[in-house]
């Protein structure tokens, strides 16, 4: 199965406001102007048949997408931030403009195939509690993986950044692989780049936690949608091609796999915790955390490696306990 390239699309018209929608769908934007015109593209083609509303909120980018957005992009709501408010408050601050019966809240750098939409929202259709959709991710050399993953654990992460569990970050599926039943996985939570959620669980429990300024919202939004009675899924017969990262390399120390932001992954990480673990949660993460960098470093050691490599995990040892400390044990954002 091939995606259809942006410049082969028929244009498809987003409804405007006022308009009757059968699907809102949010993309926050953030210096991934660069991207926007292959996203849409897929995305009207995926489009067809549907009335579809497109809010983008721009969180005060600095390659000039706000402009972009306004000179090429008439049918799409521009929401224009003066400041990077995060991923979490600019999807709640965008929910205003968005009517339906369902939100998909996309990210700049995945690319949806053509039948994706209509196949999401009939899935969600027939099955009434379903409360949130994830899609099969494909990576660019057209590699499918899971994007249901299951809720953190402090114990499990420590084994696998140790080193001391073998286990690939994410479970690599073939297309042709179905899942146990159904067209459909059931699973913890979804990966939040294609989150298609239910309009009464929106109106019932909210979207997002906004002390989350990026990472863990989704995962911590799919525990209440479980709570509420609803079940999160991942459609085995839905693709959609995410880069991953795009945003987050123009700022910020990213992680060891290229993607994540780590600073920010380690407040969010904290937070997470103390809101759902309690103190004694938010505690174990620290000490967790420290002991992660403890035991690498004894192995960079022990590998005869420069000692001029270790000041990258007394650093991040140092960042974690610093972020304890601003958060007020995991109680506040730092911004």
């Amino acid at each position: 199965m091939n995606a259809v390239p942006a410049d082969e699309v028929e244009f498809t018209r987003f409804v405007g406001v006022g308009e009757t929608a059968d699907l809102s769908v949010i993309l926050v934007n953030y210096n991934t102007a660069h991207l926007l015109e292959r996203c849409l593209g897929h995305l009207r083609a995926a489009s067809r048949g549907l009335a579809v509303r497109v809010v983008i909120v721009d969180n005060a980018s600095r390659d000039g997408s706000a402009a972009f957005i306004r000179e090429n992009l008439p049918d799409c709501v521009l929401v224009a931030n003066e400041a990077n408010v995060g991923f979490g408050r600019a999807n709640n601050q965008a929910l205003a403009l968005c009517p339906g019966p369902y939100v998909l809240l996309l990210n700049v750098d995945a690319f949806v195939y053509p039948d994706a939409l209509t196949k999401c929202l009939q899935h969600m259709t027939d099955n009434a509690r379903c409360g949130v959709l994830g899609a099969r991710l494909l990576n660019m050399a057209g590699q499918g993986f899971y994007t249901g993953r299951p809720f953190p654990d402090r114990w499990h992460d420590f084994l696998i950044k140790t080193g001391l569990r073998r286990e690939p970050a994410h479970v690599m599926l073939p297309l042709d692989a179905r899942p146990p039943s159904g067209d459909s996985w059931h699973c913890d939570w979804v990966v939040g780049c294609f989150y298609m959620v239910r309009r009464e669980v929106i109106e019932r429990i909210g979207l997002f936690d906004a002390r989350y300024f990026l990472y863990f919202e989704e995962v911590d939004h799919c525990r209440a949608v479980w709570r509420a009675g609803w079940t999160v899924e991942c459609l085995a017969s839905a693709h959609v091609i995410h880069i991953g990262g795009a945003s987050a390399e123009s700022e910020g120390e990213l992680t060891a796999d290229g993607r994540q932001i780590s600073e920010l992954q380690i407040e969010s990480e904290l937070l997470y915790f103390r809101k759902h673990n309690g103190l004694t949660g938010l505690l174990s993460t620290v000490m967790l955390a420290l002991a992660v960098n403890a035991v690498l470093a004894l192995k960079w050691v022990l590998k005869g490696r420069r000692p001029a490599g270790l000041k990258v995990f007394w650093r991040n040892a140092l960042t974690v306990c610093r972020l304890a400390v601003q958060t007020r044990l995991g109680v506040r954002a730092t911004r």
